[in-house]
């Protein structure tokens, strides 16, 4: 049986239909600390939850508490892709260019201690520690299709909250254009950087009103855990409508700008990845077709494809973002 409530018209999951019953309780358990005030113990040990996790629960991360979504639009209620797909198949260059490198390669990144920093044209530059992030707003659970722009799909939930609550806080002048991500880029940890198949540290970057949009997502956990590694531990930023590239993993700096970001893919190949890449069923790729995705989990190669949405489904919510402008030029 499914329970939902409704929010500003929406209709949505509650948490227990997110995640597994027993991860759903313990959150409500983190919730009642937290009404107790009893709870800033919990956020101050975040450095020891993996190794804790790692011999309570073999191949699974300590969870994390998250409500459901009030951001309207910020849920699908397609059915999840399995835990073990989504943290087995993924582009994490440096870690390796195969699907299963960073899984196998990204236990030896270094998450804590963490910091991010935050620079350019914003009133309150400075360094905020991991903890700082945890703290900043509530979090969330969020379900978010992902495309990438390779073709296959996911469908996820997220835990985190909307980028724009870290905007605010810092507040950005009012020559302030575009933000700019910057993602680790550690030859001791990451065997990829090592590589020559991108430019490092891997930058992206996002027009100031799309990085405020309530959909963006600052992600610190999936499936009511932990991040990952192989998935951008301990934070990376979540940009749904947008093809999978453009949300940034494991980051480390966010600079407030008036220019556009030269970003990691449309540096190597300015003609096949644009600087907006958003999803679009009607601008191909250059080398293929962008009308369709092959779902992960579902049968693989010769599995049934799926009708690519305009704007990976969330054209309601973000279509007005890019009203007047021509999505084949600026792709």
């Amino acid at each position: 049986m499914h329970f939902f409530h409704r929010d500003n018209g929406f209709v949505h999951p509650l948490a227990s239909e997110i995640t597994s019953r027993a991860v759903y309780e313990d959150r409500r358990n983190l919730l009642r600390l937290v009404a107790a005030g009893a709870a800033g113990g919990t956020l101050a040990a975040w450095a020891g939850r993996n190794a804790l996790a790692a011999t309570e629960r073999a191949g699974k991360l300590a969870p994390l508490a998250g409500m459901p979504s009030k951001v309207p639009g910020a849920m699908t209620m397609e059915k999840l892709t399995p835990y073990e797909d989504a943290t087995s198949y993924n582009n994490f260059y440096e870690f390796g260019t195969d699907k299963a490198d960073p899984a196998r390669n990204a236990g030896t990144l270094k998450t804590t201690p963490w910091t991010v920093e935050i620079e350019g044209l914003v009133k309150k530059a400075g360094k905020y520690g991991l903890e700082d992030l945890l703290k900043l707003s509530a979090q969330e659970d969020r379900i978010y299709r992902l495309r990438c722009v390779e073709g296959w799909s996911m469908v996820i939930p997220w835990v985190g909250y909307s980028l724009s609550a870290l905007i605010q806080r810092v507040e950005p002048l009012g020559s302030a254009k575009y933000v700019e991500f910057v993602t680790l880029a550690d030859k001791a940890t990451m065997p990829g950087v090592s590589s020559r198949v991108l430019e490092w540290p891997y930058v992206e970057g996002l027009r100031l009103d799309e990085a405020m949009h309530p959909l963006t997502l600052l992600s610190f956990g999936m499936y009511g855990e932990v991040l990952p590694k192989q998935n951008g531990a301990p934070v990376r930023i979540v940009v749904p409508w947008k093809y999978g590239f453009k949300s940034a993993k494991s980051l480390v700096k966010i600079r407030f700008t008036d220019k556009e970001p030269a970003t990691a893919w449309n540096k190597a190949a300015a003609q096949e990845y644009g600087f907006y890449s958003n999803v679009n069923p009607e601008v191909d790729h250059p080398r293929w077709s962008q009308a369709t995705e092959r779902r992960i989990g579902e049968g693989g190669l010769f599995a049934k494809r799926h009708k690519t949405l305009m704007f990976n489904g969330y054209e309601a919510q973000v279509g007005q973002l890019y009203a007047g402008m021509d999505l084949k030029k600026n792709f």
